[in-house]
């Protein structure tokens, strides 16, 4: 009988220290296994938030809205993240960069890399005194240069010039781990993909972060053919008022085989490289669904970050008075457009009321996208 005790006793205890190492929280739960990385596209609604780990150094690009930015502290410290070796700040909209004063309080944070675009705004100005606070100082990366993380190299794609939008302002990296490669663009915009075709040599990639949450003012053609990518992730809310992703995107990648993964269907979503093949923890979308454009979008005003007419008028692009101009020039790449194309350049950009044969005899390429 006194064994029998001795033997319950035995078992309550055993089961007692198995429940409690359970529920421990190990003191470091990021991974260090050697040539593995890590990409969590992380749900953040309408906005970009992506976290890298590479044998146990970690990397955060992007941070949501100012809504997120707790919501993005709890998934960092779930996966046992205590320092942040970078903090990239693509552009400065607030669906990128509203998030980060958290981040940047609760964190300790080794290199902050941001965009050379400065805004006038509350949000911006809040990211400015969050890093004031923990006394950190901030740098636009050269295109060119290159960083380490872990067995992982970050090359920086851009900015590749100076533009008068922050989404062509974009910080762009590409992250290599072995053989795999992920491609990161913020919200670069048509003029800005081919600053960085021009600037880089090669562009291609297994994984790409698609350009402006899908829309169509990114990933241009050109671009696509020098990613080429055979996997894509779109980090969209569902039902946004953008209607992002859109369907030009979409089928950019449907017609090519590129698998697509969203945020919008699937929430959080994490590839694993091993630096020879790409594995995710969901399976890609099937769907094949565009967004529907709601509110101000729908009637035909610019989505988030898409320039309005009066914003295009700032800038010297807009209308001056009187006739509006037949079409609107690209001195640049030498492409001509019509005056309400999303893709028009914000910089380089000249009016013209010549006939659109007079332009293509001056060497001029109408843009495919609005077919002038």
């Amino acid at each position: 009988m006194r064994y029998i005790k001795k033997l319950c006793a035995l078992f309550l205890l055993l089961v007692f220290a198995v429940s409690c190492a359970s529920c421990a929280v190990p003191a470091d739960t990021v991974s260090r296994e050697p040539g593995r990385m890590e990409a969590h596209f992380i749900d953040v609604g309408q906005g970009d938030s992506t976290l890298i780990i590479c044998e146990g150094k970690t990397m955060l690009i992007d941070a949501g809205d100012d809504s997120q930015g707790t919501a993005i502290q709890n998934y960092l410290q779930k996966q046992g993240i205590k320092k942040l070796d970078y903090l990239v700040l693509t552009h400065p909209d607030s669906d990128h960069i509203g998030g980060a004063p958290v981040i940047i309080t609760k964190f300790d944070i080794g290199q902050v890399f941001m965009s050379d675009y400065k805004k006038d705004n509350k949000t911006y100005e809040k990211l400015i005194k969050a890093l004031e606070y923990k006394r950190l100082s901030y740098q636009t990366p050269k295109v060119g240069s290159e960083y380490a993380l872990g067995a992982a190299s970050i090359r920086i794609l851009g900015p590749a010039g100076k533009y008068g939008n922050p989404n062509d302002a974009s910080v762009a990296l590409m992250i290599q781990n072995g053989d795999n490669r992920f491609l990161f663009t913020g919200d670069a915009q048509e003029e800005a993909e081919q600053d960085m075709a021009e600037s880089i040599g090669d562009l291609s990639a297994d994984v790409y972060h698609a350009g402006h949450h899908g829309s169509k003012t990114s990933t241009s053609e050109a671009f696509f053919e020098r990613v080429r990518p055979s996997c894509a992730v779109i980090s969209c809310a569902e039902g946004n008022s953008y209607g992002h992703p859109h369907a030009q995107t979409l089928n950019t990648f449907r017609m090519n085989g590129v698998k697509v993964y969203r945020t919008d269907e699937e929430g959080t979503i994490i590839a694993v490289s091993d630096g020879k093949e790409i594995r995710f923890d969901v399976p890609p979308s099937e769907t094949w669904k565009a967004g529907e454009p709601t509110g101000s979008a729908a009637s035909g005003k610019k989505g988030a970050g898409e320039k309005s007419g009066s914003e295009e008028e700032e800038n010297g692009g807009g209308p001056s008075g009187g006739e509006e101009p037949a079409y609107i020039l690209n001195t640049k790449n030498k492409k001509f457009h019509r005056p309400e194309c999303d893709s028009l350049p914000a910089v380089n950009r000249k009016k013209s009321s010549e006939s659109r044969e007079s332009l293509i005899s001056q060497g001029y390429e109408p843009c495919k996208r609005c077919n002038p």
